[in-house]
């Protein structure tokens, strides 16, 4: 490898891990109090409602995206990631680059210089030794931890201050720098001791470094948080910051409409009530493209989703634009990838969904599948029956769900709803794979890394062992080793053509059928003042300690 060869892939890798801006972006995070810290006092609050209960508070452990606005703001990670992708400190004191001497030129070295003013809720200090022991908590196999991809490369983790800490990586991780973006720091003090940190009194009542404490839970309605009057960021600018559990959508706007509630969380504002809410006097509410897309997850490991033929079928089946169109009005992008859109990732040259129950119905006769004589088909005494799970009170998709249900029953195939109360889908059912099929919606990058190890390897299968979100259970050796590759690579153009690649093959093996890419109608009183959408993140709540009320 030539000299100049190698100076482009250390500027390829620059420019991949957002480091290769100027570097004003560090400076007001540079050890001290920040230029934009708190400087009044918190006053009023903030309830955000929320369709789905918020239910895993140690941010380490296998949780969904509602969980996340609870994350964000109890606790700290050592980055951030902008709107604009950009990573900045938050814990760290700087994002560590080659120049720097945050990282060696290889990528396995790692200087991490944090914060020397940070402290935790209870008032302890914040310091190395809580990073240090929280990478090794993730990869603890005793743990129950969320995502250990990336982690399980760290070696040699060492404290060399309490203001600075250094590891290795066992091979190049080009997506590290987003995963420690949504790597929220736990502390030592309070998990060491415990015996069982799958069962921790903190796991009910955490204590974090974040711009909001912990105050209290009342299951099944609301968890209220405080002001962290001695945050060493921004904010906060609230004393009080609710999320309030509203299980059923039209419910969760009419108490928008009604002021309960003072900004809609997801799953945000429906479409039908789009028009309307855009009218209602004292009120912001917007249009913004999200992360997420809406799809038909399979069991692979169930019988018939095993043959791509039926796999194939069902989505021929799906009338995908009527539902968008006349369920949705018009609101959402229909896609063929899990890739957000608007990334350098996305491959746009994928096949073209086509609803076509003829093709559809010739595909299950050459698989064998005969219809009985209630219409529904029959392979060596097997029905070709389904359930489909969602969130119980959302009405949209309970809606998708039966006109599903008629086009899939035309060639003949039955698929029965089944739905659950948001605490219990999430749970197992979900995590471990004991659906059969399941209506959501899933934003699938780390911030606006590419890198979908966590949703596709084979060694993500929770229900297999592993560690990861790999609920449909897909095993792809060819789509392994391309993720696998994906990590190890820095170089931009190469990445882009691995992640194309990825998504074409997961197009062609369909573990899920794509419906659409959500554009999100965001609400919240005209009074509260300092929210933005940030598509890098999962949450509405990202920069809650930006929140405030009034001019």
């Amino acid at each position: 490898m030539t000299e100049g060869r190698i100076s482009m892939t250390r500027r390829s890798a620059l420019k991949l891990l957002g480091l290769a801006g100027t570097a004003s972006i560090f400076a007001p995070h540079l050890l001290g109090k920040p230029a934009f810290a708190q400087s009044a006092e918190p006053k009023g609050r903030i309830v955000v409602g929320l369709s789905q209960e918020p239910t895993v508070f140690n941010p380490l452990m296998a949780k969904i995206e509602v969980d996340d606005g609870i994350h964000f703001s109890v606790f700290d990670a050592l980055f951030r990631v902008t709107p604009e992708g950009e990573f900045v400190p938050n814990l760290a004191a700087e994002v560590p680059t080659i120049e720097n001497g945050g990282l060696s030129a290889d990528g396995l070295e790692w200087r991490i210089k944090l914060r020397d003013d940070v402290k935790w809720h209870d008032g302890k200090p914040f310091t190395a030794e809580d990073v240090k022991f929280t990478l090794e908590l993730i990869v603890d196999p005793n743990f129950r931890s969320w995502r250990t991809a990336g982690h399980t490369l760290v070696r040699d983790i060492k404290v060399v201050s309490p203001t600075e800490i250094t590891w290795r990586m066992t091979q190049p991780f080009a997506p590290y720098l987003a995963f420690l973006a949504e790597t929220f720091i736990v502390p030592k003090h309070i998990l060491e001791p415990e015996a069982d940190r799958n069962t921790a009194a903190f796991n009910q009542a955490p204590i974090g470094t974040g711009a909001f404490k912990w105050v209290r839970r009342v299951a099944g309605d609301h968890i209220e948080l405080a002001a962290n009057r001695n945050y060493h960021g921004e904010g906060p600018y609230i004393e009080t910051l609710v999320f309030k559990y509203i299980p059923d959508l039209t419910v969760l706007y009419a108490q928008f409409k009604s002021g309960d509630i003072d900004l809609v969380g997801r799953q945000f504002i429906t479409p039908d009530n789009y028009e309307e809410a855009k009218k209602l006097k004292g009120r912001e509410v917007v249009l913004q493209p999200g992360p997420t897309v809406e799809t038909v997850y399979l069991n692979m490991e169930r019988p018939f989703f095993q043959d791509k033929r039926v796999r194939e079928a069902i989505y021929l089946a799906i009338d995908k634009k009527s539902i968008i169109d006349a369920l949705y009005y018009g609101l959402p992008v229909p896609v063929e990838s899990y890739m957000p859109r608007g990334s350098v990732y996305y491959n746009e040259d994928l096949p073209k969904h086509e609803y076509n129950p003829q093709k559809a119905a010739k595909l299950l006769d050459e698989a064998g599948w005969v219809k009985g004589r209630d219409g529904i088909r029959v392979k060596d005494g097997v029905r070709l029956s389904f359930n489909n799970s969602t969130t119980t009170g959302n009405h949209l998709r309970e809606q998708a769900q039966q006109f599903m249900q008629q086009t899939l029953r035309d060639v003949g195939i039955e698929m029965k709803i089944s739905n659950l109360p948001a605490a219990v889908i999430w749970g197992d059912f979900w995590t471990l794979s004991q659906f059969d099929s399941v209506l959501v919606s899933i934003a699938y990058l780390v911030a606006s890394d590419p890198d979908v190890y966590n949703r596709f390897h084979s060694g993500a299968i929770r229900a297999k062992g592993g560690r990861g979100s790999n609920t449909a259970q897909y095993n792809n050796p060819e789509v392994d080793r391309l993720l696998e590759e994906g990590a190890r690579t820095f170089d931009v153009p190469r990445r882009i053509e691995i992640y194309k690649k990825i998504q074409e093959h997961v197009r062609n093996d369909l573990p899920f059928l794509p419906l659409f890419s959500e554009n999100t109608v965001r609400g919240w009183k005209s009074d509260i003042k300092g929210v933005v959408s940030n598509s890098n993140t999962r949450t509405e709540s990202w920069n809650a300690a930006g929140w405030r009320r009034g001019a």
